[in-house]
């Protein structure tokens, strides 16, 4: 099956309704009164879609790839900064 764009990609999807929650979940107390924190959650979470579509739209499978190693690593981030939230009592689990 040919996939014609990046939105009809599962991988998408999926990064598409984690960054959802993630800004749903840190639209709460006490998420608010930590800005910085929020912005920094925020840009991780759109990293992942960012960088899948980017890389989708490059020219060739290896720039893909290079992009989906990308949003890997903000998957990595993302993770870190949940456990730090889960740390300070924001979130009693991961999302």
């Amino acid at each position: 099956m040919k996939v014609n764009n990046f939105e009809e990609l599962r991988i998408f999807q999926e990064a598409r309704g984690l960054c959802k929650e993630i800004y749903f979940a840190t639209d709460q107390q006490p998420w608010k009164y930590d800005l910085r924190f929020v912005q920094q959650v925020h840009a991780a979470v759109g990293f992942v879609m960012d960088n899948i579509a980017e890389g989708f739209e490059r020219d060739g499978n290896n720039e893909f790839i290079n992009f989906l190693y990308i949003a890997k690593g903000s998957c990595g981030e993302m993770r870190s900064q949940l456990i730090r939230a889960r740390d300070v009592n924001f979130i009693d689990e991961y999302i």
